[in-house]
């Protein structure tokens, strides 16, 4: 190796020092007890704002060493920027831990996630989301009676499930599955387990849904990025990488086939409550709307805890993650797209190499054409397979060039229509 790639390693070394133990999520848990007491207020009718109390965390010494490693890589060379960048996004993530309950949290939130009304595109993350969520009634009321999905399944039935599942994918690696009662998701992945909440129960196709939001997505890229020959900060989650991470498991599911039209709601829904805490809304009337728009009580919980966890109850200052889910989905599927165009075959599986952006693999791109960053041993089946994926990507990069506002549904009973006369 050169001496340049040589400084390298050991400033990822020292990130890697830095970084393991600035940890988000769990840090951000609710107690379960919080839960049974809010519903059982609102069980009889004097619904009172949960009562949480945060962890203090001091990370100056983590976070002077992070300054040490800005300071001293070059951000001039791909490799030194992923570096710098990624010690920055710890640095801000650290600060907002140290902050919890505290207006700084948001601040550091939006560096770190964005928030409703950042664009994608022409359009803003929140409008998307209306237009996800007026959608989806539009096909719920139609599917009203439909039959309902398959019989749940416990915690712990799940968990047996998907270690079969797991154990099969990682062949020369075990994944422990876990229950977890403070979990405020119905699950989340690392590299050496994967937790589901206790108390929970999961339909075979949300069973599904985890295995390729969870094992193949996010446990996949994490063990890969462990697995780093120099580069082992991939393997930590850098929050900086979560937009492009989260918009990956996602398309995994709506490639899979295993995305249901709740599950695509729900990502809807978490966007527009976020900013109605933004503006002010409080716990209650978040986890009102949750209810107003069909989740069921302990739902509706769990997905305001989602919002509150690591603010303010009343309201204002929230966590604002779930922003990125659609913001990434939309980002990992042009980016793929733009990638089979450009004729970038390896970019797709590129992705799987550890917890990266997008914009990595290409900055990156040099670093894995010469083998210094590897490609990763567990890849998503749908990403395997090069033929599949190339010819989804094509054929709806065509499908949208169809104009669908200049075609009614009554053009289809001419047997004689053909699609020319459509564009």
């Amino acid at each position: 190796m050169t001496t340049e790639k040589d400084h390298f390693v050991e400033s990822d070394i020292s990130l890697v020092q830095a970084a393991k133990g600035i940890k988000v999520l769990s840090s951000l848990g609710w107690d379960d007890q919080v839960c049974i007491d809010f519903l059982t207020s609102v069980d009889k009718g004097n619904p009172k704002l949960p009562v949480v109390e945060y962890p203090k965390f001091d990370y100056s010494k983590e976070r002077a060493l992070l300054q040490k490693i800005m300071n001293e890589t070059p951000d001039d060379h791909p490799v030194g920027w992923y570096i710098s960048k990624t010690a920055q996004s710890y640095q801000i993530a650290a600060m907002m831990l140290e902050n919890l309950g505290k207006p700084a949290f948001l601040e550091c939130s939006l560096l770190l996630y964005g928030k409703p009304m950042d664009h994608i595109g022409h359009l803003s993350n929140l409008s998307l989301a209306d237009d996800f969520i007026s959608v989806t009634d539009d096909f719920l009321a139609a599917l009203s009676g439909a039959p309902s999905s398959s019989a749940a399944l416990s915690a712990s039935e799940s968990a047996s499930l998907i270690k079969i599942h797991s154990d099969l994918f990682f062949k020369n690696h075990s994944i422990k599955i876990v229950i977890d009662d403070r979990l405020n998701s119905k699950a989340t992945a690392g590299s050496e387990r994967v937790r589901l909440r206790g108390g929970a129960t999961f339909t075979r196709n949300e069973i599904d849904q985890l295995l390729n939001h969870e094992i193949y997505v996010h446990a996949a890229t994490m063990l890969n990025g462990r697995r780093q020959p120099y580069l082992k900060s991939m393997g930590l989650g850098s929050p900086r990488t979560t937009g492009t991470q989260e918009g990956l498991a996602t398309f995994s599911e709506l490639i899979s086939g295993t995305m249901d039209l709740d599950r695509l709601r729900r990502i809807a829904l978490r966007i527009k409550a976020i900013q109605n805490a933004l503006d002010g809304a409080n716990f209650l009337e978040v986890f009102d709307f949750f209810t107003a728009s069909g989740q069921s009580p302990v739902e509706s919980f769990k997905s305001t805890a989602r919002i509150f966890r690591g603010g303010n109850v009343n309201g204002g200052h929230v966590f604002t993650k779930d922003v990125v889910y659609l913001k990434g989905l939309v980002s990992v599927h042009t980016f793929l797209r733009k990638s089979t165009q450009r004729r970038k075959i390896d970019y797709p599986q590129r992705l799987f190499s550890g917890r990266l952006t997008v914009g990595d693999i290409i900055r990156l791109e040099e670093s894995f054409d010469d083998g210094w960053v590897s490609k990763g041993e567990y890849i998503a089946p749908w990403a395997s397979n090069q033929q599949g994926l190339a010819a989804y990507l094509c054929y709806n990069a065509f499908s949208n060039k169809l104009r669908l506002d200049d075609l009614k549904l009554e053009d289809f009973i001419d047997e004689g229509s053909h699609p020319s006369d459509w564009e």
